[in-house]
């Protein structure tokens, strides 16, 4: 496996630096429009992790199958989708492929993902990887709890026979938590000047994109998109997320969701003494502030 320590920080300074100051500020321009400014058909909504719903990912494999619980769309459909993905201790899968690539980010546990003769590396919470459409691989997992954020661009996700291997161009990626690149007010202007928050730029495709954003203790601010699609994800922490359409406030730890349609503002607020860490993936722009 290739851990892309380079390749992330080349794709986060292109995403940063491609979207100049201007284009951005068409986001947000200033502290007081940002407070009088009015959003018209709100379409904030939040999934707490305690309402995943779960069952077997694989179910051919019985009580030795990973858990499987849906944040957005539907696996065993076409349209994209966000899963949580849960593994028992000691789990290792036999080898196999899938039918598309997928994403991941480890949110609990440990969890080790390569080609079958390859020595364990194991991932702790934070970190992230691609898994290729076509590529022989084994899962594994270690820990008291273990799970991680699954997306794909379209689905169905399938598990096949690696009789069925082929190789499309692409690279499996690894990359641990300590080999994240984070880049601050002075490196991105996607976070305003006031803000202590780090953004680290992971994957672009096709206009979407995905990045980490972490929020250091006592963070209060907003997070404010213009993507049609917003999907978050908390990895690590917990914070506090204003509902705009009631005021009320939902408590979102890991693994817990919130997204939105078109322009949004995104009020949260981490009461707690550890950074959070937010997985966000959007075909639009972001400013935290």
């Amino acid at each position: 496996m290739i851990k892309a320590i380079h390749s992330l920080l080349i794709i986060g300074l292109i995403i940063s630096c491609k979207n100049p100051g201007k284009e951005t500020e068409r986001i947000i321009s200033d502290k007081t429009e940002e407070i009088t400014e009015k959003i018209e058909n709100l379409t904030n909504k939040v999934k707490l992790s305690s309402e995943i719903v779960w069952e077997k990912l694989n179910p051919t494999r019985g009580d030795q199958s990973p858990q499987a619980g849906t944040v957005w769309g539907d696996r065993k459909g076409t349209e994209a989708t966000g899963f949580l993905a849960k593994f028992v201790d000691g789990f290792s899968s036999p080898p196999h492929i899938h039918n598309v690539t997928y994403r991941a980010v480890v949110i609990k546990g440990l969890v080790h993902n390569d080609d079958a003769e390859a020595e364990n590396m194991w991932m702790p919470s934070g970190s992230f990887w691609i898994q290729p459409v076509g590529e022989a691989h084994i899962t594994s997992a270690k820990g008291e709890e273990n799970i991680a954020l699954v997306e794909i661009d379209h689905g169905p996700y399938l598990v096949k026979p690696i009789t069925e291997a082929f190789d499309n161009g692409e690279r499996p990626i690894n990359i641990d938590v300590s080999n994240i690149v984070w880049l601050n007010r002075a490196k991105t202007n996607w976070i305003d000047s006031d803000s202590k928050a780090e953004i680290s730029f992971l994957w672009e495709k096709n206009n979407s994109k995905g990045l980490f954003v972490k929020l250091p203790k006592g963070f209060k601010g907003i997070i404010k998109t213009d993507g049609t699609v917003v999907r978050s994800v908390i990895i690590k922490g917990e914070l506090n997320y204003t509902l705009p359409q009631n005021k009320e406030i939902k408590v979102l730890d890991a693994g817990s969701y919130f997204s939105s349609t078109g322009k949004a503002i995104h009020t949260i607020l981490n009461t707690t003494e550890k950074e959070v860490v937010i997985y966000i993936r959007t075909n639009g722009y972001i400013k935290i502030k």
